[in-house]
């Protein structure tokens, strides 16, 4: 009974959770090194500059981000970005971390003006897109590296037309060791996995046939020992104007590509993330990088899932993640000099097949086709032009395809009929609903910048065969100004019509808007009543005043 009670004790409940925090920062700091070396690599700075990457985004992320389980570091779609920028400014690296710097700074500005909130209403046909279009970069980058060809500068359209050289004439020792590498990453046994991931072991192994076998394979080579040299900003007024748009760029991929990962560490330990920390977390980190000449980076899933499942739930892991790594390079850095580039390649190809969303390829079929072709645009814009211009037209296609959508639904809300009960009594025979004297338009519902226009349309027909009609305003939820001008459009032709306008219902945000834009300063005051009651009254008055005058 007394072992239940020590069990359930508030210290045994901290221990375990420190001890999963610890296994979990060992595990996550193991999946990240081949990780880290591989995107060093592919981005053009260097291994070190990844392992550096990943300590300085993974440590102040993890200190002062908003997703205490989530493991920080080098990620597919900031190496491609940030590979861009060193092809642009390869004579110049001190003006590539500066960019890395003012992207830190830009991260962090997004947090501070909570723009994170907003990330979470990306379209998931957009980040389909833009993600399978990352995997897809990242595995055409590597085909030539696993094929033992010298890297050719340039984007996938430029890689694509070196293979054929390539593949005729391949390093044969290169192309074995990274196909080993490749076939561990995918066929390693799931059920060691938590104990060797396979990342890990497609290095080991890799690394060991190239040195007992394979040793024209061509590898790292010397990394420096000891401590990176400080960057200084390169900044003037001439050239910060250029700076901006790669600066921009990192940015925003880094905060998208955090965030998606805060979500997926969010659905595993049932908590919630808070996007603007994790914005200002992040950007730390990558203003770390850039100081340290180190590569940017993002929340890694990879290393935040594993994190996950080996336990870790606080800070604690990610940031011992870090140090961890940070340790073995300072002390251990020979050790991954003979790794060779295409084991690299090999691990990097699997993690570009990981990253593309195949879930939704599978079933693209069953998926409306306006999305199928907003994931398929954004696709093709990340693979053949660049990064934020996919998910810029991707966002606004998508924005189109839901408002129309939007339209569509909040024209549904809107209702009109003839009111029967007032006037000449009709004979049933001859009834023409649409040519009675009142007419009831109820609005129910929210009402947008996305039905403004059509809603003109919609009613503006029922307006006509009406002598009065009563705009019914009590199930109206929202109306925003786009939405109050076209009513107000509509009162005004009504009005010009000689058509007299009811208003019923008017209250809360709804009338606060109307009344604000003025949308019935036509109206008279007497026009305005609470029930329908009220407005049945008022319509049998108004339409005696009619008949008295003749009209």
């Amino acid at each position: 009974m007394s072992r239940k009670k020590e069990g359930n004790s508030p210290f045994a409940s901290i221990r375990s959770t420190f001890l999963g925090d610890v296994f979990g920062g060992v595990t996550a700091a193991v999946v990240m090194l081949p990780m880290a070396l591989a995107f060093g690599v592919a981005s053009g700075l260097g291994p070190v500059a990844g392992i550096y990457g990943a300590v300085a985004v993974g440590f102040f992320a993890a200190m002062f981000g908003g997703t205490p389980s989530q493991v920080s570091g080098p990620t597919g779609p900031m190496t491609i970005a940030m590979a861009a920028v060193v092809t642009l400014y390869a004579h110049d690296l001190a003006t590539a971390f500066t960019i890395v710097m003012l992207a830190g700074l830009l991260q962090i500005s997004l947090g501070f003006l909570r723009i994170g909130t907003f990330v979470s209403y990306t379209p998931y046909s957009v980040v389909s897109g833009f993600m399978t279009g990352i995997g897809a970069i990242i595995i055409i980058l590597q085909v030539l590296t696993i094929l033992g060809a010298d890297p050719v500068p340039g984007g996938p359209l430029v890689q694509i037309a070196a293979w054929p050289s390539a593949i005729t004439s391949p390093n044969s020792h290169d192309l074995v060791v990274g196909l080993t590498a490749l076939a561990i990453c995918v066929f390693w046994p799931r059920r060691i996995r938590r104990f060797l991931p396979p990342p890990l072991a497609a290095l080991v192994v890799g690394t060991c046939i190239a040195l007992f076998g394979l040793a024209e394979a061509r590898t790292i080579g010397a990394i420096p020992a000891g401590l990176p040299a400080l960057q200084m900003p390169q900044l003037g007024w001439g050239s910060i104007g250029g700076f901006v748009e790669p600066a921009l760029i990192l940015a925003l991929l880094g905060s998208i590509d955090s965030l998606l990962t805060s979500l997926i560490a969010d659905s595993q330990t049932r908590t919630r993330h808070d996007p603007n920390r994790e914005l200002v977390g992040q950007g730390l980190g990558n203003l770390a990088a850039g100081v340290l000449g180190a590569l940017p980076g993002a929340g890694a899933t990879v290393g935040t899932v594993t994190n996950i499942r080996a336990g870790g739930r606080s800070p604690l892991a990610g940031t011992l993640a870090a140090i961890l790594l940070l340790g073995l390079l300072l002390g251990f850095g020979w050790i991954a000099e003979p790794i060779p580039l295409a084991v690299l390649a090999g691990i990097l190809i699997k993690v570009g097949w990981d990253i593309i969303d195949w879930r939704f390829v599978i079933h693209l079929r069953a998926i409306r086709l306006e999305y199928v072709l907003i994931m398929l645009l954004t696709f093709a814009v990340t693979v053949f032009v660049d990064l934020v211009t996919a998910v810029a037209i991707g966002l606004i296609v998508a924005g189109v395809v839901r408002s129309r959508d939007l339209a569509q639904n909040e024209l549904q809300s809107v209702l009109s009929v003839p009111i029967l009960d007032i006037g000449p009594p009709p004979v049933l025979e001859d009834i023409d609903a649409y040519n009675l004297p009142v007419g009831l338009i109820m609005l129910r519902g929210n009402f947008s910048i996305a039905s403004a226009n059509e809603l003109t349309r919609a009613i503006a027909a029922d307006i006509e065969d009406h002598h009065i009609i009563i705009l019914d305003f009590s199930e109206t939820t929202s109306v925003d100004d786009s939405a109050a001008l076209a009513i107000e459009e509509l009162v005004q032709s009504a009005i010009d019509d000689d058509t007299a306008c009811v208003v019923l219902g008017l209250s809360g945000d709804v009338a606060r808007t109307l009344q604000s834009l003025e949308v019935f300063h036509r109206v008279p005051a007497g026009h305005f009543v609470g029930s329908l009651d009220e407005a049945k009254e008022l319509s049998k008055h108004l339409l005696h005043e009619r008949s008295s005058d003749g009209t």
